[in-house]
């Protein structure tokens, strides 16, 4: 018989939160009938935290997906009048991606989906709890470590 695994339990908990979370985001979204995916929401967020519109390669970097990633999310939210691509006045052949009122209308919605996401997954922790996982969270996501591996195996332990 083998020794329980926590950190094998805690990243399987985290696994599930994280779809747990994904499924209440998205059936939120359905809900406000914006028809963005759930991946055209995270482009529209990203692109709001630059100061002037990005390239698509930038997009793509900060995504963290191929380029051609970003061309299907952007011709999806072109269709729908969220972004446009606009020519850099810099260089006529750069093409930057900027959002559109109605998509800073969208973002205003998307955040609204995200507030009663995180409402309803948080519902059952008290504000002490709330404060403790939070801290929690921050150090997962600052304190990020290199991987160790198993020298037997040379995969990440």
């Amino acid at each position: 018989m083998t020794a329980p695994d926590p950190d094998g339990l805690l990243a399987e908990q985290l696994l599930r939160l994280t779809r747990r979370v994904h499924r209440i985001q998205k059936r939120h979204l359905e809900v406000c009938g914006l028809g963005i995916t759930p991946a055209q929401s995270r482009l529209l967020r990203t692109l709001a935290h630059y100061g002037s519109p990005p390239r698509m390669a930038d997009l793509a970097e900060r995504l963290e997906v191929v380029p051609r990633a970003v061309t299907t999310l952007v011709d999806g939210l072109e269709a729908n009048g969220k972004v446009r691509r606009a020519p850099d006045p810099a260089n006529r052949r750069v093409i930057r991606i900027e959002l559109t009122d109605d998509g800073r209308a969208a973002l205003r919605e998307l955040r609204a989906a995200r507030r009663l996401a995180a409402e309803e997954i948080l519902a059952p922790l008290g504000d002490e709890q709330r404060e403790a996982l939070g801290a929690l969270l921050d150090t997962l996501i600052d304190g990020a470590v290199p991987p160790r591996c198993d020298e037997a195996s040379a995969r990440p332990v």
